[in-house]
C-alpha cells in the first residue's frame, strides 16, 4: 500500500485501532422521527452518522424500512450519481452484485418512478436476504433477479446505469470485519481482479451506448481497482467521468496510467471505512434489443379485488406462476415481457397476496409498501406491542371489530393481523420474525 496514492501509514494504522463507525441511511419518503441528533454524512443527505450502535433488531422502525444500516463510504454513489444524472427519469439501472441491498436501496431512491431498478444476486441464498431488503424499502419499480453476470449479454444495450460493486479481495473492510484479515492474500488479489475482469466484460454488451457503469470495490490493492480502470480502458471504447468533491471532504481523488480517475476512501481520512468508486461512460456502439410484442398483461379479476390496497392510480395487475398476484406500474409492462423471458425474477414489481374463498389474502410486501392504500384500516402499537408483534407472540385487544388490520408502528407499516373479535391471527411470515430475547425495560 505504501504506493497507493493517499496512503499514510501512521495514520491510517491508527485508525485501525479504534471501532468502525456506524451509519444509516433514512428512507426519502417513510421519513421516520429517528436519529434526529446524529450527524450528517456529507455526501448522502439521507445518510446519518451514529454516536453509538444500536441493537437495530430491537427498532421496529428498521424493520419497517424506516432506514438502512450502510457504510457511510459506499454512500457515495449518491452524491456521483446525483452529479452524472442530475434530473434523469425513466431509466434502466442494473445493480449487479447488489447483496446486501445497501446500494440497490440507495438505487431506488434516486431516480423518478418512471426508471425501473433490477437488483440481482447470483447466489441464491444471497438474494433471499436481498429480496427481503427491498421488499422492506417498498418501491414497485425495484424487482430482485438471480442470475450470473453473462445472463445480461441476453439484454444488449438495454441498460442505462450499471452498477458493479465487485467482489473483491476486502482490504477496506479490516476494521470492520477480522475475518477479512484472516481471508486476505496478495494471491487472492490476483485471483480478485481476474474475476472482477470476468464480470465486466460478460456484462458489458448490456450497457447501452452513452450508458454509465459504476465499478466500486472494498479493497485499497491497485490490481483491483486503478488496474482494473485501465483494463477497460484498454478493452473497450470508455471514458472516466468525474464530479466535483469538496477537498474538505478527505475523498482521495486517483488517476491511472491512461488518464482514467476514481475516488478512494481512506478511514484515516474520511469517516468512514476504505472503498473505492469510479463512473465511466461507454463512448462506443451498442448493439439494438428488439422489444417483444405482447397482449396486454392486466388482470380485471385481480384488479377488482385487490385494487383496494394500492393508491388510487394506474398498475397493470396480472398472476404469477404461483396463482399469486403482482402489480407493476405501466410504465413497465414492456420491461416484464421482455425480462421474464431472460433473467429469473424472484421479484417483479409489488406482490399482493392470492383470492381466498370469500376474501383477499394481502401479503407482507403490501404492508412495507410506499405503494400502499392510506385508507387501510390500522392498528398503531406501543414499540412493545410492535416487536411481540415481531416475535409473532399471541396478540389481545378488546373492542376491535373483525376484519384486516395493517400493523402500524408511529405510522410506519409491518404487517398483517386478522381480527377474529376476541383476539388476532398474526401473518407474519416466519422468517421475518425476531428470535432475539425482548429485555425487560420501561418501554414508556
Amino acid at each position: 500500500m505504501r504506493s497507493v496514492k493517499g496512503f499514510d501509514e501512521k495514520p491510517f494504522t491508527e485508525a485501525h485501532q479504534h471501532a468502525p463507525v456506524t451509519s444509516v441511511r433514512l428512507h426519502p419518503i417513510k421519513q421516520p422521527a429517528v436519529f434526529n441528533d446524529s450527524t450528517p454524512v456529507p455526501w448522502c443527505p439521507a445518510g446519518r452518522y451514529l454516536s453509538e450502535r444500536p441493537v437495530f433488531t430491537l427498532d421496529p422502525l428498521y424493520h419497517a424500512g424506516g432506514y438502512y444500516v450502510q457504510e457511510a463510504s459506499s454512500m457515495f454513489l449518491d452524491h456521483l450519481l446525483r452529479q452524472i444524472l442530475p434530473g434523469k427519469n425513466e431509466l434502466r439501472v442494473l445493480d449487479l452484485c447488489a447483496a446486501p441491498g445497501g446500494k440497490s436501496t440507495l438505487l431506488a431512491s434516486l431516480p423518478g418512478e418512471g426508471s425501473l431498478l433490477i437488483s440481482n444476486e447470483v447466489i441464491r441464498q444471497r438474494a433471499t436476504i436481498l429480496e427481503e431488503n427491498m421488499v422492506r424499502w417498498g418501491y414497485t419499480n425495484s424487482w430482485v433477479s438471480c442470475n450470473d453476470p453473462r445472463d445480461f449479454a441476453r439484454l444488449p444495450g438495454y441498460f442505462d446505469v450499471i452498477v458493479v460493486d465487485a467482489p473483491c479481495s476486502g482490504s477496506g473492510l479490516f476494521r470492520k470485519d477480522s475475518k477479512a484479515i484472516d481471508e486476505w492474500s496478495e494471491g487472492n488479489v490476483v485471483l480478485c481482479s481476474q474475476r472482477q475482469q470476468r464480470i465486466l466484460a460478460d456484462i458489458w454488451p448490456a450497457l447501452k451506448e452513452g450508458g454509465i457503469l459504476v465499478y466500486a470495490t472494498c479493497s485499497y490493492s491497485p490490481q483491483e481497482d486503478e488496474h482494473i480502470l485501465d483494463w477497460l480502458s484498454e478493452t473497450f471504447e470508455v471514458k472516466t467521468m468525474a464530479c466535483n468533491v469538496p477537498e474538505a471532504w478527505g475523498i482521495v481523488n486517483v488517476s491511472t496510467k491512461r488518464n482514467m480517475s476514481g475516488y478512494r476512501f481512506f478511514p484515516d481520512k474520511v469517516k468512514g471505512e476504505g472503498f473505492f468508486i469510479a463512473a465511466l461512460q461507454k463512448t462506443g456502439t451498442a448493439a439494438g434489443l428488439r422489444l417483444p410484442r405482447y397482449r396486454a398483461l392486466n388482470d380485471k379479476k385481480v384488479q377488482e379485488q385487490a385494487a383496494y390496497l394500492l393508491q388510487d392510480k394506474p398498475y397493470v395487475f396480472f398472476r404469477t406462476d404461483k396463482d399469486m398476484c403482482n402489480a407493476i406500474l405501466p410504465a413497465h409492462e414492456t420491461d416484464l415481457q421482455l425480462l421474464k423471458d431472460t433473467l429469473y425474477l424472484r421479484k417483479a414489481g409489488l406482490h399482493l397476496g392470492a383470492p381466498a374463498a370469500k376474501e383477499w389474502l394481502p401479503a407482507h410486501d403490501v404492508a412495507l409498501s410506499i405503494e400502499r392504500s392510506r385508507s387501510i384500516p390500522t392498528l398503531e402499537l406501543s414499540r412493545e406491542q410492535a416487536l411481540r408483534f415481531m416475535k409473532k407472540e399471541e396478540m389481545s385487544h378488546e373492542g376491535i371489530a373483525k376484519g384486516w388490520y395493517l400493523v402500524t408502528f408511529e405510522g410506519l407499516g409491518l404487517g398483517w393481523v386478522k381480527s377474529l373479535g376476541n383476539r388476532f391471527n398474526n401473518y407474519l411470515p416466519k422468517h421475518w420474525r425476531i428470535r432475539m430475547e425482548i429485555p425487560d425495560t420501561d418501554w414508556a
